[in-house]
């Protein structure tokens, strides 16, 4: 029998390695999985890379992991974390590395690499320094910038309910860069409130099928 929940976050996030890259879900607050990530800085994993919208809030998440050392390149739209000085403070002490993503490329960037795209042009940053050492073309009188897929070894993602399939539903804001980086990772680990009964899904709402989900850990209401 097909159950892909697993009974604690720290058994979860368990064979996330040094050195991996880890996609984070979340705007700033909305939808960030806190409790797997809290999880992830007891693990001891160090050297990650991670992709996220943003570099955190207080000293709380994402944040913490940046102020403990141990993020090493931070992919992201907004780094400046909401009431946290931790991603500026690691950047000014030259302690982590960062590439300014505009959010809409960070979207497209991960659904390209969930659907086996080679890549796409945009015209977000061209003749600008986001631009920098990257393919560019005119097309039409247009300049676009050709942009990579983003993919990750790991997707840490925040979710409403599940079931043991995997499939998923998402509780409005939160559901932010969930379902792209759930298909953009080769692992993606998912918490969730709620996990229901196989069939109490409405197949209407399901919003990431189980097939892109391989582990998730039920976490009742969470901070």
């Amino acid at each position: 029998m097909m159950d892909k929940f697993v009974p604690t976050a720290a058994e979860a996030v368990a064979d996330i390695h040094d050195g991996a890259t880890v996609l984070v879900s979340g705007f700033g607050t909305a939808g960030q999985p806190m409790e797997l990530l809290d999880a992830l800085l007891e693990q001891g994993a160090r050297d990650l890379t991670i992709v996220c919208n943003n570099s955190g809030s207080h000293d709380t998440g994402l944040a913490k992991l940046i102020r403990r050392d141990r993020v090493r390149k931070l992919y992201a739209s907004f780094p400046r974390g909401a009431e946290s000085q931790a991603f500026e403070t690691a950047y000014a002490q030259g302690r982590i590395a960062y590439e300014c993503i505009p959010q809409g490329t960070l979207a497209e960037r991960l659904r390209a690499a969930g659907a086996g795209i080679g890549g796409f042009l945009t015209l977000t940053g061209y003749g600008t320094e986001l631009a920098e050492g990257k393919e560019t073309r005119v097309i039409d009188g247009i300049g676009y910038v050709f942009e990579a897929p983003l993919r990750g070894d790991f997707a840490l993602v925040k979710a409403h309910a599940a079931d043991r399939w995997g499939n998923l539903v998402y509780r409005k804001a939160a559901r932010n860069f969930g379902p792209p980086m759930c298909m953009a990772a080769k692992v993606a680990i998912v918490q969730v409130q709620t996990a229901v009964p196989l069939g109490a899904l409405d197949p209407e709402a399901i919003v990431t099928p189980g097939i892109f989900v391989q582990r998730v850990v039920e976490l009742g209401e969470c901070t």
